[in-house]
C-alpha cells in the first residue's frame, strides 16, 4: 500500500517520525511529502505550539525526553522556531528522497544546526550534492513544488506535521505511528460499529474565538 509521510524541517516530532519509517510493514510504499507548516497553521487559523509560551516549554522537554526514550540522538537547532523555507527547497531540489530528507533533518536535529544561516545552508547544499544552492533556492519550479505539496495536505485535511496520508485517512503525530501501522495491516478494524459513529459525532457546542488584547 503506498502512503504519503507529510513533513516540515522544523518539526522535532518530524524528526523523531522519520526514525520511526524504517519499522513500517514489508512492501510499503512510501513517499516523502515536503510541506511548509505555518501554510497549514495558516489556513486552519492554528498556533504552533512554540507560539504558547508554556507548551513551547513542555514540547521541547517532551522532545528530549522521547529522543531519548527511543535512543534517537538529538540536539536542539540554536534558535526555534526557525524559517525552514530555503531547507525545504534544498531538499526538494535534491529530489525529496530519503537521503536528502534524512540528511537535513540530521542537519537540524542530530547536529543542532542552523539551516537558516546562508553558511549552514551552503554546507547542507554540497551534502545534498548540490552546488548552486542559490540557483535552487530561486528556481521557479522548486519554488511551486512546494506550494503544490502545501495545498495538496491542505486538500486532504492535513492538518499538522507529520502526518501519514493513507488513501483518505490521516495518521497525525509520530505518536500515531502504531497506529497507522494497524491500519496498513487491517484497515477492517477502523470501520467497526464505534469508529463509524464516531464519524458523525455531533458537535455539543462551539466555543467562541475571543482575542485578549
Amino acid at each position: 500500500m503506498k502512503i504519503c509521510w507529510v513533513f516540515d524541517l522544523i518539526s522535532p516530532y518530524s524528526y523523531l517520525s522519520l526514525k520511526q519509517l524504517p519499522l513500517l510493514p514489508a512492501g510499503t510504499q512510501l513517499e516523502l511529502v515536503p510541506v511548509l507548516f505555518a501554510g497549514l497553521l495558516n489556513h486552519h487559523g492554528h498556533v504552533g505550539p512554540a507560539e504558547i509560551a508554556s507548551k513551547r516549554r513542555f514540547t521541547y522537554r517532551f522532545i528530549v525526553w522521547r529522543a531519548r526514550k527511543m535512543g534517537v540522538p538529538l540536539k536542539m537547532p540554536p534558535a526555534h522556531p526557525f524559517n525552514p523555507l530555503s531547507a525545504l527547497r534544498l531538499v526538494i531540489a535534491a529530489g525529496s528522497d530519503r537521503r536528502s530528507v534524512e540528511t537535513a533533518f540530521d542537519f537540524v536535529f542530530g547536529q543542532g544546526r542552523d539551516v537558516a544561516d546562508p553558511a549552514v545552508l551552503a554546507d547542507l547544499g554540497r551534502e545534498l550534492g548540490i552546488e548552486a544552492v542559490e540557483v535552487a533556492l530561486n528556481d521557479p519550479e522548486v519554488k511551486q513544488t512546494l506550494r503544490n505539496n502545501t495545498d495538496w495536505a491542505i486538500e486532504r485535511g492535513v492538518f499538522g506535521v507529520p502526518t501519514f496520508v493513507i488513501g483518505d485517512e490521516l495518521f497525525w503525530g509520530h505518536d500515531a505511528f502504531d497506529m497507522a501501522v494497524d491500519y496498513l495491516r487491517d484497515p477492517a478494524r477502523f470501520n467497526d460499529r464505534e469508529m463509524s459513529r464516531i464519524d458523525t459525532l455531533p458537535v455539543g457546542v462551539t466555543r467562541s474565538r475571543v482575542t485578549r488584547p
